[in-house]
């Protein structure tokens, strides 16, 4: 019998009926997908044919298509394994064909597997098929020994009717642990009705642990927070911690003999115990390993879309844009390093001071070079990483360009993932002659001018914006990741000429190997003029190049629709809206006046609507636009530097560098992130953090309890108020009032870990 993937799997009906999204879209979604379009250039460009699918919706269409793909391959595996058995009956291949999850298949197949020699096939070998046949049937008259009589064979092992019994039993028990309904009925009910478990160790109960709150502790498998399970499991796996399920198991055992014993024949009690005996012995530690498989799953996807939230708020941090900017890596006894970049991210001069040890000649020396390194690479910004001795820096510079009546703005931004950038293939080859430090330098201050431009360079598992990062899936987390970066790089758009490789790298259709090959090309021949240029670039085909030229900007270029995210394709449309206006195309980009003007119904085309339309009009009336939010700044008290300078009561401004399941982190400038609970985020309900703060984002907190010896701090968004007044730290001066302002995106950090404890 031959099946097919059709046969087996209508899979546009099945995508449109687990979607909820029109038969139409999903079919031009998924027609565009198999073409080889990447989902950016799908949500941007191709609006009219998905009916204007969103990215998130045409990822979901992508993940059910991978899915149920699979799926259908495996349908006709199972098919035709069954088939070959001569065993697969019409209703049996009808279920099979009509299932939607894997489980469910598996479940089908189950009888039909493979096995190893078990107690059933032993039974059966003993010829106590027959004997299991009618016990099953439920025989009315005599007695079970009389019945199994008939079945004793001392020469075929079976002594008497007590071992035709068991082993009729052990057949029975292997049918119902096989039955698919049967499983299908244990798994529900212990999800919906089991507990998760969690034990200490017998050899680790009387350690301090991390784990203490668990050493005794259960709750609702089916809600349990991703947070704690993820805490859990990683107790488990630290073999601090025993995990287990606890099921219901009257109600189970009550319903599997309801479906083995259906009468009040001589087999009853039999069956019962045979009951008993398949859910204890086979089922049990099936459903349990499959449940917290579940279980984990779940726990990792929460994780993993938090992740990716943070990431996606950290990529998209604000600019400082193009300015001159001293990077500040800062340091105790090794000293801190400065380098000193340009507008376009290029290394202009680096040094190495020593204000913090070596005494009063160091001091000054330290205050020369800055101040010389400032005025000779004519900086207009200072980026300090949050390290050792951040704050402590950030005071030395201020007071130094304060004495030298240098007006700069002195920011603290975080360096969480510097030293892998700095160890990095990519820092090797953009810095080849540099110390590893330096290169942090300059990594730091490219972070003020571009976070995302300078992220990118770096796995996002090391920015430190995850909740237990490196317990879940991790192939799962590098997907959801990956999808991440680049959504974030082709929504921003990517300077052509002035772009790394690794930034380019994560343009729609170009890769890393491509990415390489423009710089390649770049460094050869100069700048490119515009976007057609791009074809001359090895291996750069017209199929790469409909997906990512649109991505692409060539600032100041020969076109000035290369400056914006109009698509090649639709050049000829802006040319016949300039030419009905009289104007050419430089002036109508130039002047939203003339943009104003121009009546979309006119252009509407086939494969040409008004969402592309109103898109091309929202670039023309600004050429060249981050959509990214405005540069702004945070202030940090300066006389708040360590936990001790801390006081209940305070309210002070930090921003938000993580946000996890129970809460969010915020950095006041002491070294050590205070924790928001979530109770405390808003004083409207939410349910997820995220609804209520996200990361980079600059906010007022009132300072609720401070723990110094484990070093963790309490703090409270919806309980601070510019009403009420800053206290003081024991001995502080008198300091003016000032109104924080309202919260905002952030530049200053770009990306923390979850801490509690953890001295940066």
């Amino acid at each position: 019998m031959q099946f097919s993937s059709e046969d087996v799997h209508p899979i546009l009906a099945i995508l449109v009926e687990q979607s909820g999204l029109a038969a139409a879209s999903v079919a031009n979604t998924i027609e565009l997908l198999k073409e080889g379009a990447t989902v950016p250039f799908i949500a941007r460009y191709r609006k009219e044919r998905t009916g204007e699918l969103d990215e998130v919706q045409i990822r979901l269409l992508e993940e059910l298509l991978v899915y149920n793909t699979e799926l259908a391959e495996r349908k006709i595996t199972v098919l035709k394994s069954i088939a070959e058995q001569g065993k697969l009956t019409p209703e049996l291949e009808g279920r099979i064909v009509d299932c939607r999850q894997k489980t469910e298949l598996e479940d089908l197949y189950l009888p039909y597997r493979p096995k190893r020699r078990t107690k059933a096939t032993i039974a059966r070998e003993r010829g106590l098929e027959l004997l299991a046949d009618l016990l099953a049937a439920g025989v009315a008259a005599g007695s079970l020994e009389e019945l199994a009589a008939a079945f004793v064979n001392p020469e075929g092992e079976v002594p008497d009717a007590a071992a035709a019994l068991e082993g009729a039993g052990h057949i029975l028990a292997e049918r119902l642990a096989d039955d698919a309904d049967a499983r299908a009925f244990v798994r529900r009910l212990t999800w919906e009705e089991g507990l998760l478990c969690s034990r200490v160790a017998s050899d680790k109960k009387e350690a301090v642990t991390k784990f203490e709150m668990y050493y005794d502790h259960q709750e609702p498998l089916k809600s349990v927070p991703s947070h704690r399970l993820l805490a859990m499991r990683r107790g488990e796996k630290e073999e601090v911690l025993h995990l287990a399920i606890q099921a219901p198991l009257d109600t189970i055992l009550t319903g599997l003999k309801s479906r083995i014993a259906t009468g009040k024949g001589i087999a009853t009690g039999l069956l019962e115990r045979v009951a008993e005996d398949a859910y204890k012995r086979l089922i049990a530690t099936a459903i349990e390993g499959e449940l917290r498989l579940e279980a984990r799953n779940r726990a990792d996807e929460v994780a993993i879309k938090v992740f990716a939230d943070n990431l996606r708020n950290l990529l998209l941090l604000p600019p400082a844009g193009s300015c001159r900017v001293l990077g500040v890596d800062p340091g105790l006894r090794t000293g801190s390093k400065l380098a000193a970049v340009d507008e376009t991210g290029r290394l202009l001069e680096y040094a190495t001071i020593y204000p913090h040890a070596g005494g009063a000649a160091k001091l000054a020396q330290a205050k020369q070079t800055l101040i010389d390194l400032v005025k000779r690479c004519n900086s207009q910004l200072v980026a300090i990483g949050n390290g050792t001795a951040g704050r402590e820096m950030e005071q030395f510079v201020k007071e130094t360009l304060r004495e030298a009546g240098l007006n700069l703005a002195v920011v603290i931004v975080n360096e969480a993932g510097a030293s892998v950038y700095s160890a990095s293939e990519i820092a090797r080859e953009e810095f080849p002659d540099l110390d590893l430090t330096i290169r942090g330098g300059a990594s730091i201050a490219r972070r003020l001018q571009d976070p995302l431009a300078e992220l990118v360079k770096i796995d996002p598992k090391s920015i430190g914006v995850g909740q237990y990062q490196h317990d879940v899936d991790q192939p799962a987390l590098k997907k959801s990741l990956d999808a991440v970066v680049e959504s974030c790089v082709n929504y921003v758009g990517v300077d052509l000429n002035t772009a790394s490789w690794a930034l380019l790298s994560y343009v729609s259709g170009i890769g890393e190997n491509l990415a390489k090959g423009i710089v390649r090309h770049r460094d050869q021949n100069g700048p490119f003029a515009t976007r057609k240029a791009l074809q001359k670039v090895a291996r750069f085909g017209s199929k790469t190049y409909e997906q990512a030229a649109g991505f692409l900007r060539i600032r100041r270029g020969s076109d000035p629709l290369d400056n914006t995210a109009v698509h090649p394709e639709r050049y000829g449309v802006v040319e016949r809206m300039a030419a009905d206006l009289g104007v050419t195309v430089a002036e109508l980009v130039a002047d939203p006046a003339n943009v104003e003007r121009i009546e979309l119904s006119r252009y509407i085309a086939e494969g040409l609507g008004l969402p592309t339309l109103k898109d091309i009009i929202e670039e023309l009336k600004k050429p060249g636009r981050d959509p990214r939010a405005a540069f702004k700044t945070a202030e940090l008290r300066d006389d708040i530097r360590e936990m001790s300078d801390l006081n209940e009561g305070m309210i002070l401004e930090g921003t938000v560098t993580n946000v996890a399941a129970f809460g969010a982190f915020v950095d006041i400038g002491v070294h050590q992130d205070g924790l928001v609970h979530v109770s405390h985020l808003s004083s409207r309900f939410i349910k997820e953090p995220g609804e209520a703060v996200k990361v980079g984002q600059v906010v007022k907190v009132k300072v609720l309890a401070v723990d110094i010896p484990r070093k963790r701090i309490s703090l409270s968004i919806k309980e601070a108020s510019p009403q009420l007044q800053q206290a003081r730290p024991k001995g502080a001066p008198q300091q003016k009032q000032t109104t924080p302002p309202a919260p905002v995106n952030s530049w200053e950090k770009a990306g923390f870990r979850v801490r509690e404890g953890r001295k940066k």
